[in-house]
């Protein structure tokens, strides 16, 4: 039986997922939201620097028009966990990964901003058979889907943020237990990975999930700093492993400049 947390998220992805399949062979809708001129960045050397408000962040968020092999939409299961229960941790350690899990800002931010990006399934060739129809529509359940969160701070927040989070990695290698909504998921493992392109300082990394019915996950994550800004990117996939989303990090750490 999967868990409270590992439900929420694959609930949200199956939505996506089947709103993906059926405007498969339709044109995509054009965004509206329009592209403001990124600000030049606030710098880690200026202690007094006055961060980003939500207003602020928005329309520095990765849109449509730039990620046209994805579906970039409202962030409802960050909207959603905002007005669940807060998630625990058995190890205190940890408790900035299960906030990057649970899509809650490290720290106090002044400003936030989210947006999902999913990757879209290729339909049917046409004139495919029957077969291969069907099978076009399995494959698009394997979709990844990313929550793309920019949080703004003060002076070094964002730096602190950062550190909070690398600190993390390093210390629940071993794993760890997320407690939420009276459940709890077993991290099995954290392993680093190679760090992202762009921003002042950056980490990847991937979380192994044991799903309680034998199956396991691999869902994926990627953490960007630029100036006073800290960009989270959160990957999973409905059929299980999910990869790093570089198209949407690179457009999206591109847009803060």
């Amino acid at each position: 039986m999967r868990t409270a947390l590992v439900r929420r998220a694959v609930l949200t992805a199956s939505a996506v997922s089947l709103s993906l399949l059926a405007t498969a062979c339709g044109s995509d809708k054009a965004d509206t939201k329009t592209d403001a001129k990124t600000s030049a960045p606030a710098t880690s050397a200026a202690p007094a620097a006055k961060g980003k408000t939500a207003a602020e962040l928005t329309p520095l968020l990765v849109t449509q028009a730039e990620l046209p092999d994805f579906k970039v939409e409202a962030d409802e299961a960050a909207a959603a966990a905002a007005k669940g229960p807060a998630a625990d941790s058995d190890k205190p350690e940890c408790k900035p990964l299960v906030q990057l899990q649970s899509y809650v800002a490290q720290g106090k931010p002044v400003g936030t901003a989210q947006v999902a990006a999913t990757s879209k399934p290729k339909p049917a060739a046409e004139g495919a058979t029957a077969e291969e129809k069907v099978e076009a529509a399995l494959k698009g359940f394997s979709v990844t889907r990313t929550s793309v969160a920019l949080n703004s701070y003060d002076g070094k927040g964002a730096e602190e943020a950062f550190t909070a989070l690398k600190t993390a990695v390093t210390a629940c290698a071993g794993g760890y237990t997320v407690s939420a909504e009276g459940e709890k998921t077993k991290i099995e493992k954290v392993t680093p990975g190679a760090p992202a392109a762009g921003g002042d300082e950056s980490l990847t990394f991937a979380l192994v999930l044991d799903l309680k019915d034998g199956d396991k996950a691999t869902w994926q994550y990627a953490v960007v700093r630029k100036g006073g800004t800290l960009a989270t990117f959160g990957s999973m996939n409905l059929t299980g492993d999910a990869e790093q989303p570089k198209p949407v990090i690179e457009a999206q750490v591109k847009k803060l400049g």
